[in-house]
Parts: structure tokens; sequence; C-alpha cells
């Protein structure tokens, strides 16, 4: 089977979950509970808003027509806080004392800061002119009554908790979190309670793997370690086949003992793919066996952590209900030159550094892709495409967040 480019792997598996995926169900959690979830219905205000016509500043309510010439020396006819209504109509020539988020008077179409204003008794000189609107929120400006304030298939961010609770949605409905089973094999994988021989490792995959499907809204269940036979890797992977989707770590290379790829074959598992040209994660396999997605995932745990994020996160994406699956890139300027050789496109552990002002990226090379400890020091992947070599100091690289 030929190998895909990153681009071409990650148009197959959006295609084919796409397709074959139906909408998950519904259900209804407390707000407090919905950040991370994917909306499932529109949501609608409930009123307009702001409400009222809303200040937004502390100062003086006025005409503003009447703070055209200054200085303009206006009547003082009284004062709303926040929190209360509004008592008053002003006339030509009258002013309202107002803090930030109170309701503006009748007839008020600006309010001029306190920091412009003097007052003498129950007279305020106003010292810098102001245009109608300026400072003074109208009722219905921001959204009217009625009018889609969220749409279904957008992942629920603390700005969209603040939008739910501004409408008065203590309950929000939300797809179903697909279940998403996940199978670590190998002879020298031990749980992470274990003390390993020298020869042997702590299962760090199944549990990276299992924060990652939760970021993406994904219910992960750790299933326990399939050891390096055909017979144990296909009771596992059956057990695996009965949620949502199944993520296998380790075994699809072309070792004597990699029998995952063999295993899923035999089981009548239709395969879009085994290998795509990226670094890590080159050996990777897509397919539906008995209409569940599976991923069989490098073993390396930089490998594993890279094709989940660039490649199975879509499958947990669109299963848990969201619209789309893209990744974050930007261009970041390099702090240091690099080169590869652009057979391949390579995600490297990087860091962001400097100011806001001059940000630039700095590639970490670690020490291969079972180096965790230098990927965990990273905040973003660098990808160096396969069509170019060579990347000098200030040059763009695309970078993305992790």
């Amino acid at each position: 089977m030929q190998a895909l480019r990153f681009d071409e792997g990650r148009a197959t598996v959006f295609e084919r979950i796409r397709e074959c995926v139906s909408g998950p169900a519904v259900e209804t959690v407390p707000l407090d509970t919905a950040a991370g979830r994917i909306l499932a219905e529109d949501v609608c205000a409930d009123r307009d808003y702001p409400p009222f016509n809303r200040s937004a500043r502390d100062g003086f309510a006025v005409i503003a027509a009447d703070v055209q010439a200054v200085p303009a020396t206006l009547d003082l006819i009284g004062e709303t806080q926040a929190g209360e209504p509004s008592r008053f109509s002003l006339e030509r020539g009258q002013t309202v004392e107002i803090m930030t988020g109170a309701p503006g008077p009748e007839n008020a179409d600006a309010v001029v800061m306190v920091e412009y204003s003097q007052r003498n008794g129950r007279r305020v000189q106003l010292n810098k002119p102001i245009a109608s609107g300026r400072n003074l929120i109208m009722a219905g400006e921001e959204v009217r009554r009625g009018q889609r304030v969220l749409a279904p298939g957008r992942r629920i961010s603390f700005a969209s908790i603040a939008v739910l609770a501004t409408v008065g949605r203590s309950e929000v409905p939300v797809f179903r979190r697909p279940e998403v089973a996940i199978l670590s094999t190998g002879d020298e994988v031990l749980p992470v309670g274990a003390t390993p021989a020298s020869y042997q490792i702590r299962n760090s995959n199944a549990h990276s793997l299992a924060e990652q499907v939760r970021r993406r809204g994904g219910a992960p269940k750790i299933l326990p370690v399939a050891r390096d036979t055909l017979a144990e890797t296909q009771r596992l992977i059956e057990v695996g086949l009965k949620s949502d989707l199944l993520l296998l770590s380790g075994g699809v290379s072309m070792g004597k003992h990699d029998v995952v790829e063999e295993v899923l074959l035999g089981l009548g598992t239709e395969l879009f793919f085994t290998t795509v040209r990226i670094q890590p994660g080159k050996p990777l396999v897509f397919g539906y066996c008995r209409d569940t997605p599976v991923f069989g995932l490098p073993g390396n745990p930089l490998s594993t952590m890279v094709t989940f994020e660039v490649f199975a996160s879509i499958a947990v994406d669109l299963m848990a209900g969201a619209s789309d699956s893209p990744l974050p890139f930007m261009g970041v300027p390099l702090a240091a030159g690099f080169r590869h050789k652009p057979v391949l496109t390579r995600f490297i552990g990087a860091r962001l550094e400097g100011s806001y002002t001059d940000t630039r990226v700095r590639i970490d090379r670690g020490g291969g892709s079972g180096d965790v400890a230098a990927f965990a020091r990273a905040d973003c992947l660098a990808v160096a495409t396969e069509d170019r070599s060579e990347w000098q100091a200030g040059d763009l690289m695309q970078v993305m967040p992790l």
C-alpha cells in the first residue's frame, strides 16, 4: 500500500470518518461541566443584550448635542448606579451622573467620562465634546432576542460558558462523548506502578493517549496491555472493537513480533492506509473493523503522541460532534537555522520564546522518538515540510501549539 503524504492522510481520515459516522446522541449536562464538550443545538438570546441602554463608563449621561462646544455646563438632576433602574428623563441642558453598567436615562445618547468633568454642587462642567452613541451601549446593540449566539458543532470554551450563563442556560445540550478504547501492545510494556527490569518500560503511551482523548472530547478506556502473540492481541482487539473507536499503540512496524496488522486483517479490517510520509510516526494504520474505526499508532512515545494529534484526533473530534477538526498552524520566525532531508514532513518538539512583539520558535531536536523528557519541554510542534530542506534564522516556520 502506497505511503501517503501528510495532507493526503488527514484528508483520508476526515472523509472516511465523515461518511461512516452518524451524528452522536445528545445529552444534557450542567453548565459547570459543559466546558470542552461539543454543543448539540442552537443557543439563542432570551432577550435583547444589553436589555437597556447601558453605560460603558463612569461619568455623566448627556444629550450629545449639549456637549459640542466646550466647556459645557449642565444641570445635574440625579444619579444612577448599576443594579437599579433609571428614574430620569433628560431635557436639553441636563445630565445624570451614571456608573459603569447602569441604565442610561431616557433621551440620553452618550456618556462623558468623569475624567473630563468638574462638579460644582448641582452644576457640572464638561470639558470634552462627545459624539452621539459614545460610551453608551444601546439596548439590543450586541444581540437581539431570539438571535443565535452559539451554533452546534463548536467546542464549548470558557467564552462559550459566559454566553450560556448570560442567556440563562443552566443546562446545556451536548453530544455524547465517544468511548475510545486504548490498547498498548508489547511484551516489554508494564503497568505504570510496576518496577521494570532494564529491558522493560512502563506504559506511558496509554496514559498520554487517554489525556489527548479527553482534550478532544472523548471518554478514554484503557485496556490491559496485549502481549506479542496473535491470540492475546486478537482477544484484546475484539474487546476494544466494542467501543466507538479503537487506538492501538505499538506492533505496527515490520518486526517479527509486530502482529497488529496481521490480526486486524484476519478480523476482516478494511485498511485505508498503513504508512504516511511523516516523522515521527511513519508506520501508521487506519481502517474500519466491524464498523469501528481503528488506528494502529507506532509504539515510540513521541510517534504515538504526534500521530494522535495530527490524525486520530480527527476521528475523536468528529465522533464527539465537532463540525470540523482543523490544526492550529501559525507561522513563527525561527530563532536559529534548521535543515532536514526533504523526504518526510517532520514534526519536531519546539519552544516559543521572546516577547509578544518578537516571538521566535526554537527547535529542540531531543534524543529521538523515545525522548519524552525532551518532548515534555516543548510547547509546540515545528513542521518541516517535505518540499523544503533548509530554513535560515528569521524565516517563518509553521508551528502547531500543543
